[in-house]
């Protein structure tokens, strides 16, 4: 079973939200699950899966400005804040630190929900230490 885990941090790197995706499934399922609960912010840090022009627009309709570089294939260039873009290594670090619960890592749980509830206990206990 493969799943991908999209998730929404705080400016701390303290997980908010989460949302599971089948693995072969692309990111922009997990954009648009998460889109309409995301909290107040003034800019999304997110990878290349997110570059997509319809997130952008919604983003800029919720007055979040995005970060995102541009995919490879894309033909005109989108001009990011590199230097801003640089803290995505909270989110990256985040993922790490679910890591550190064997049974995140592991993945012994081969239900979707079983696994999503062990991550949601594991970001619980993150989010207050």
């Amino acid at each position: 079973m493969n799943t991908k885990l999209h998730a929404v941090t705080d400016t701390k790197g303290r997980p908010i939200r989460f949302f599971m995706s089948a693995g072969q499934v692309s990111d922009y399922t997990g954009a648009a699950a998460l889109l309409g609960g995301l909290p107040a912010a003034q800019w999304l840090l997110a990878d290349r899966g997110y570059d997509a022009d319809w997130f952008r627009e919604a983003l800029q309709d919720k007055g979040i400005r995005a970060c995102i570089p541009g995919r490879k294939a894309r033909r005109t260039p989108i001009k990011y804040d590199k230097r801003r873009y640089k803290r995505r290594n909270r989110i990256e670090i985040m993922f790490g630190r679910l890591k550190d619960w064997r049974r995140v890592a592991t993945r012994y749980d081969r239900c979707p929900k079983v696994f999503l509830s062990a991550v949601a206990l594991a970001a619980t206990v993150m989010f207050w230490l």
